[in-house]
This record gives structure tokens, sequence and C-alpha cells, in this order.
């Protein structure tokens, strides 16, 4: 383990899923206690990022969700810093949290993805949510556009439903992304050092896959390998690999997908630092591979070691 150092786990923040990434960060710092690396919690709600300069670090396990973590806006401190660290570097991490953005290198670079609108704070008005549900084909997905594990997201299929949906989505930004309902099974890719490892399909009897069916719900089921044929296996792993080169993320994260009636996938979005909890899907996917939780996070360490990945 003296290749990797010592190294911080940085997690909590501020965000909307300071929750999530306090779960996250612990069983990640356990995983790698586990593993024999010499690591330590690092809570830059509690401490000042630049008291990492202090502490003899010699590289970061990024484990903030959302905002402040996944955004580049740590990746370009510790740049500034020179502290290697996991994950996407500054831009890939921006591109990929900004839903928006995202979704239009998608559509620039031909991968699929459903249709959308974006909807900002500034020149909202109501009276356009029946012309939004009638273009966007009778039922949408509202998301904020820089927020993660599904807060602030909602369904929507009347124009009242979609008037509210925007209003709480406006809570936490000032931009939304209003995305054409896919009616068809979801799915989830784990990318690790380039690799795509096994697919995972998730099923609900929630609305939808939401924060609660995320982390709380014990009816979700993951079924990892997915019932998927061989060749629309390959056909995932390819295009969720494709998405993930597409917005420039590194190292390691997650591609959501879905499969609509026609039987085409459908890319959702990108995450760069997916949760890492008992209940999380990168290491289900992981374990399907051969990899367990040490085995796993030693190999996200080792893309530190090697950042063309």
């Amino acid at each position: 383990m003296s290749e990797f150092g010592k190294v911080a786990v940085i997690l909590g923040g501020t965000s909307a899923e300071r929750a999530v990434s306090l779960n996250s960060g612990a069983n990640v710092l356990a995983g790698l206690l586990d593993g024999g690396v010499d690591a330590f919690a690092f809570d830059t709600k509690e401490q000042p990022l630049s008291a990492l300069a202090d502490m003899n670090v010699d590289r970061v396990f990024i484990v903030l969700h959302g905002r402040g973590g996944e955004d580049g806006t740590i990746q370009g401190a510790l740049e500034f810093m020179g502290i290697p660290y996991t994950g996407s570097g500054v831009l890939g991490s921006a591109l990929a949290m900004d839903k928006i953005r995202c979704k239009q290198l998608f559509k620039a670079n031909d991968l699929p993805t459903p249709d959308f609108m974006v909807v900002n704070k500034a020149d909202y008005e109501k009276a356009s949510t029946p012309a939004i549900i009638k273009n966007l084909g009778g039922i949408v997905f509202v998301k904020p556009a820089n927020e993660g594990s599904s807060i602030g997201m909602d369904r929507a299929q009347t124009p009242e439903q979609l008037s509210v949906a925007i209003d709480t989505a406006m809570k936490f930004d000032d931009a939304v992304l209003i995305e054409s309902f896919v009616d068809g099974p979801e799915y989830t890719v784990a990318i690790l050092a380039g690799q795509a490892l096994p697919v995972i399909e998730l099923k609900t009897p929630r609305t939808f896959y939401d924060y609660k069916a995320k982390y709380h719900s014990e009816n979700t089921q993951y079924i990892c390998p997915c019932a998927l044929d061989a060749d629309k296996t390959v056909q995932i792993q390819k295009l969720a690999k494709s998405a993930f080169d597409v917005v420039g993320a590194k190292g390691w994260g997650r591609v959501d997908v879905m499969l609509d009636r026609q039987g085409e996938f459908q890319l959702l979005e990108v995450n760069t630092v997916p949760g890492m909890t008992a209940k999380s899907l990168v290491p289900m996917a992981a374990k399907a591979a051969g990899y367990e939780l040490s085995s796993l996070l030693l190999e996200i360490l080792k893309t530190t070691l090697d950042k063309t990945v």
C-alpha cells in the first residue's frame, strides 16, 4: 500500500446530499482500512480544504456527492494544491453534474437520450406548462439541473402537476430539465478504469427510482447481472462507455440508461461520484465482476496513478 501513501477520504460537505455522502464516506473509509490503506476521514463542512496541506496527504478519495463534490469545484482546488484525487477532472465533473449540458452533449454526439426542454427561473411562465406536456409526449420527469440522488425530481402528466414539480425543482436550482418519460426498464452501468462492469436492472414498486427507493426502501430489486441477452448487454455497455467518454469523465463512475418501448436504449445521465453506501450500485456491480469492496476501492485508487483512464 506504500504507493498510495496517506489517503484523505473527503466526505460530508454542505450539499443536499450530505447525509448520503457521510454514509458513502464511512463505507469507503472502512473498506480502505480493511485493505491496509493509511486513510482518514475529512469532512469539508468541519474543516477548510486548505488544512490538507498541513496533513502530508498523498492523495484524496473523493466521496462528496452533489454540489462542491461532483461539479469540478473540489477537483479544481485539489489541482491547484497539487494533490492527486480519484474520479473525473474539473471539466468532466462539471459537464456530468450539469444535466442540461450533459444532455446537450449526448444530442450533439448522436447518442440516444429522451427529448427534453429547459426552463429557467428568470423567464419561466406557468402558462407554458400545457404546451410543455404536449410537446414532450404527455408524461415528463422534472429535474433540477445540478442535483443528484433524485433530489428535487418528480414525475408529471398534467399541467398542474408540472407546475408544482417545476416550483419544487426551482428550490434547488435556477435551471430545470424537463425530460420525456421513457416507459421501460431502467439499467445502470458502472465504469471502472475504462471498462464497463456487469449491468444492473432496477425495479421499484414506487412511481420511479427516487430517493426513497434508492436509500430507504426494502422493496427495490437489483438484478445483477441483468437479464439482457449478450448482444443487448454489449450494446448498453458500449453506449454507457461512450456517454462517459463524451462528457470527459475519468477513473470511475456510473451511467444510467433506460430501454424504451421500441427496444432502444436511452441515456439519462452520467454520475462521476456515485453512491458508495451498503445499498449502492457500483459496489454491487463490482461484486458481480469479482471485486469485494476493498479490492474495488484499491482499483479506484490505482486510477490516481494513471489519469489517462
